[in-house]
């Protein structure tokens, strides 16, 4: 695509921009992603989606990398978005290549993730009749979008284009859908390429905090005694880490984060108290709501305050953080500063809401405090936080149950002192990377203990499906952020059912020669669900054992011989002895690499509060 062009004003419009030479649908397309800088895409071609392949193939900017499903496909650009800021994008064909993608659509949506997903669509004529791989895509995502385009005429593709990628990238970021239609695809035309778009009623960087509003946060600040910062996704989207940083250095404030803001604080500041909620630390648990003992008939006993001001920062208060809302910070005065209106008061009600832009919310609010400093440096608080840090840090041990499951005596026997728990896994990966590595996980019990465990200093550092919770995200999203970010080393925290569900992606890995290692922790059950059953269901298992029940002694599926299948280098770990040689192993590969690392299915993820309830009810000891 060398053609000449001409740059010019719309008439129409007034717009600038480029008209281009005469191209098909399919090559104005591919030219708009090129003009929006896209360098990767993910796409499995079909029926309704091959010219734009044929287009991809002529393209000498933007590399197509084919994933072996289209939700691998989307959970790839996803990793891609997440570890760049920039926007992941993925095509796929019409039907049930479309549908395919709805699930990371979706977890894009609860994330807020910048992500363009392109889908050919059956010809205009066919829409609407039951055509041959025909579905109203374009209404089927309405409620997990941002926005939808369906594209109607040739000429609106640069625009609409352009308008996708604004869209999903502007304010708070989410996923966009266009959907093409073949006949459009095919059609030829000369049409207009606009430099900028402008879309009536959306204006998203309007939105900053009046000096009124952010002088009555900090006169909060100022009469408070015991403040926390709780931060979220959207301190990493805005990119405010250093704003953030900035007012902590001006203040002294601790900071709380949610899954989803991991690294928008540095972990190892003697100011952070990791992340809260149902498995984050017993310690920002209490310093939000307070520290509860339970009396002798098993009351909750308050024994120590938590936060009087809680200052929440591109958060969504969600279930998983606050437990039972109404007594999430219960006696303390909430502030809540978001870019989207429609978050504040939905989950829980504040005292101060601010709609603004939260890196230019929290830069200011950091100059004006240092213009005039605090009176208070909340030296007593600190001290109170310090004593929760050391009494109760995330930790472990073997104990007699995991000993006495079957799983390891079929497994130890005569070895019980080799066993390998799944926190030591981790523990031991973040002592060889020093912590300078992007972890991503599937979801369940070692998605936490990789949060818990990997301490992240900085952000875009663990990339999670916090929201929907995803199976089968870990991998594919390794593959994408390894892709965007190959400087860095990329590891995938997964386990074996989790890893199961897109294990053909491994064949991208090989193929497309991507470096993003993975590591099973193989308990041989939905772990997670187990644990739920150990605590509510008399551990009756109610289809969560993933191995072969007619052998418990075997490893199934095997991993090994199903790996080596891809040609890619793997191994199993038993035996602590073995575990820090094999990830030195692995980390040292110029290749894909999966670790199989055998652990008891019995161990509980702690921290635990249950769902619903509060941090009265917290289950911290070990």
């Amino acid at each position: 695509m060398s053609e000449t062009t001409e740059t010019k004003t719309n008439p129409q419009t007034e717009t600038k921009g480029e008209l281009g030479p005469s191209l098909l649908g399919c090559e104005i397309l591919v030219r708009a992603l090129e003009r929006e800088g896209v360098d990767t895409i993910f796409a499995y071609p079909g029926g309704a989606s091959m010219e734009f392949h044929q287009a991809l193939t002529r393209s000498e900017q933007i590399r197509t990398i084919l994933p072996r499903h289209e939700q691998g496909g989307v959970f790839a650009a996803e990793g891609y978005a997440r570890a760049t800021g920039k926007a992941g994008v993925c095509m796929a064909t019409s039907g049930p290549g479309a549908t395919n993608l709805v699930t990371g659509i979706a977890d894009a949506y609860m994330d807020s993730i910048p992500l363009v997903s392109i889908t050919g669509q059956v010809p205009q004529a066919m829409i609407g009749k039951g055509g041959f791989q025909e579905t109203d895509f374009y209404g089927m995502t309405l409620p997990v979008v941002k926005h939808s385009f369906l594209v109607t005429d040739i000429n609106e593709i640069p625009t609409v284009v352009k308008q996708a990628f604004k869209i999903a990238t502007s304010g708070r970021p989410g996923p966009v859908v266009v959907d093409v239609p073949k006949n459009i695809q095919q059609t030829r035309a000369q049409v207009f390429f606009p430099d900028e778009v402008d879309i009536k009623g959306f204006d998203p960087e309007s939105k900053k905090a009046s000096d009124l509003e952010l002088n009555e946060i900090v006169g909060l600040i100022e009469k408070s005694e015991r403040p926390v910062l709780y931060v979220g996704g959207g301190i990493i989207s805005a990119d405010a880490s250093e704003a953030l940083r900035k007012l902590v250095d001006a203040t002294g404030i601790p900071v709380t984060s949610t899954v989803m803001g991991l690294g928008a604080f540095p972990e190892t500041h003697e100011l952070s108290l990791r992340w809260l909620g149902m498995h984050g630390s017993a310690y920002s648990n209490w310093a939000v709501s307070g520290e509860f003992e339970k009396d002798a008939e098993g009351n909750p006993v308050k024994i120590a305050d938590g936060a009087d001001l809680l200052l929440a920062c591109g958060v969504r208060f969600d279930d998983r953080v606050t437990g039972k809302v109404e007594k999430f910070c219960e006696h303390g005065t909430i502030v809540h500063i978001d870019i989207d209106p429609s978050e504040i008061n939905k989950n829980r009600k504040v005292a101060l809401p601010v709609v603004s832009d939260v890196k230019y919310a929290l830069e200011r609010l950091a100059e004006m405090i240092t213009e005039r400093p605090l009176q208070n440096d909340f030296a007593n608080w600190k001290k109170q936080v310090a004593a929760w840090k050391e009494k109760a840090p995330f930790g472990y041990r073997v104990t007699e149950e995991v000993m006495q499951s079957q799983h390891m005596k079929d497994h130890l026997a005569g070895f019980e002192s080799e066993v390998i728990l799944p926190q030591m896994v981790i523990e031991e990966l973040y002592k060889l990377t020093g912590g300078d590595a992007i972890l991503t996980t599937g979801v369940g019990q070692h998605q936490m203990w990789g949060c818990q465990y990997f301490l992240s200093d900085n952000p875009r550092q663990v990339l999670t499906s916090a929201g929907l919770g995803a199976m089968g995200f870990g991998y594919p999203a390794a593959l994408g952020a390894k892709v965007a970010r190959p400087d860095k080393e990329v590891i995938d925290i997964d386990g074996d059912g989790s890893f199961l569900m897109n294990v053909q992606e491994l064949a991208t890995a090989k193929i497309e020669k991507i470096a993003a290692k993975a590591i099973i922790l193989n308990n041989q059950h939905l772990g997670m669900v187990v644990q739920w059953e150990d605590r509510f269901y008399d551990s009756n298992r109610g289809h969560t054992y993933l191995g072969n029940p007619d052998d418990m002694k075997q490893i199934y599926p095997d991993y090994v011989e199903m790996i080596k299948g891809f040609g890619l280098p793997v191994e199993r770990v038993m035996y602590k002895r073995d575990l820090k040689a094999a990830l030195q192993r692995m980390l040292e590969s110029d290749e894909a690499y999966v670790l199989d690392v055998v652990v008891p299915y019995t161990e509980h993820v702690l921290p635990f509060i249950p769902a619903g309830h509060t941090v009265a009810d917290m289950i911290w000891k070990p």
